[in-house]
């Protein structure tokens, strides 16, 4: 399957040259095999997504609802298809429906046409810790810790398997991040798989001054890969104020420090990877 990411930054999307070389737009990555394609996340990013050629069903996986991941929604050409199936897959909640929650994004004042008026064949899918087969891909999503209903995808096609967690703080607690695998959230999603994007959104000093608002920093990332027995790590959900020379810098500083075997990179718009 083949990975292609459109969008990496966390929060709100950046423009500017200082942030040109990993990218400004907000989360969206696609996973494609054949004909078949998923929308991981509806941020900015997916400006950039194309439906392959003659296919009409589009399915959006989305990890939770906050504005960063969804904002893009309303800008994406085919929901504004009468000719196209769109199904979007999101996170239960034990109050309201996933309806109604998307009707808060897509309807006046923030946006001026509503969910109910939009002209694709439009199917909604509450999801929890499920297990679902879209085409050739059989997917897990797991609730993980951060604010508000959020969940995690494990997607597996054939041998590959990728893991995409961007919004994620696991070190939560009195201790950090715990040992015991079993206690670790996140970790049945992440473990052994060849491709883990994850949320690295702080550096270890900006975290401290952060904890609990559902981020992880970027140790802490490494970390949990690393007890995961993941192959290939992207961390990803850039902070906003953070520059590509900032990026650079840390990244450098974190290979330099580097210990066991684990290949860590930061992740980059338009960035393809090939797995299986």
């Amino acid at each position: 399957m083949k990975i292609s990411i459109k969008g990496v930054r966390g929060s709100i999307p950046t423009s500017s040259p200082e942030t040109s070389f990993f990218g400004g737009h907000t989360s969206c990555v696609t996973v494609k095999e054949g004909d078949c394609q998923l929308i991981l996340d509806g941020g900015s990013g997916i400006q950039k997504v194309s439906s392959p050629e003659g296919i009409d069903r589009v399915d959006i996986l989305l990890t939770h609802l906050h504005m960063d991941h969804i904002q893009g929604l309303g800008f994406f050409n085919p929901l504004f298809d009468p000719s196209k199936e769109v199904h979007i897959w999101a996170p239960a909640s034990a109050t309201q429906s996933l309806r109604t929650r998307l009707n808060r994004y897509l309807s006046p004042p923030l946006f001026p046409v509503h969910i109910r008026d939009l002209p694709c064949k439009l199917t909604l899918h509450d999801i929890s810790n499920s297990s679902f087969e879209i085409g050739p891909f059989s997917i897990v999503s797991r609730f993980v810790i951060h604010p508000g209903p959020t969940v995690g995808f494990r997607v597996t096609c054939g041998d590959a398997v990728m893991a995409y967690i961007p919004d994620h703080e696991p070190a939560l607690g009195p201790r950090g991040l715990l040992n015991e695998t079993k206690w670790i959230s996140g970790y049945d999603l992440a473990e052994n798989a060849d491709l883990l994007l994850h949320d690295a959104q702080f550096t270890r000093e900006e975290y401290m001054g952060r904890i609990g608002w559902g981020h992880s920093c970027m140790e802490d990332s490494i970390q949990f890969a690393g007890y995961s027995g993941v192959k290939r790590l992207l961390m990803t959900h850039h902070d906003p104020s953070h520059s590509d020379s900032k990026l650079k810098d840390v990244l450098a500083t974190l290979k330099s420090n580097r210990t066991g075997q684990l290949d860590f990179d930061l992740a980059r718009e338009g960035m393809e990877i090939d797995l299986g």
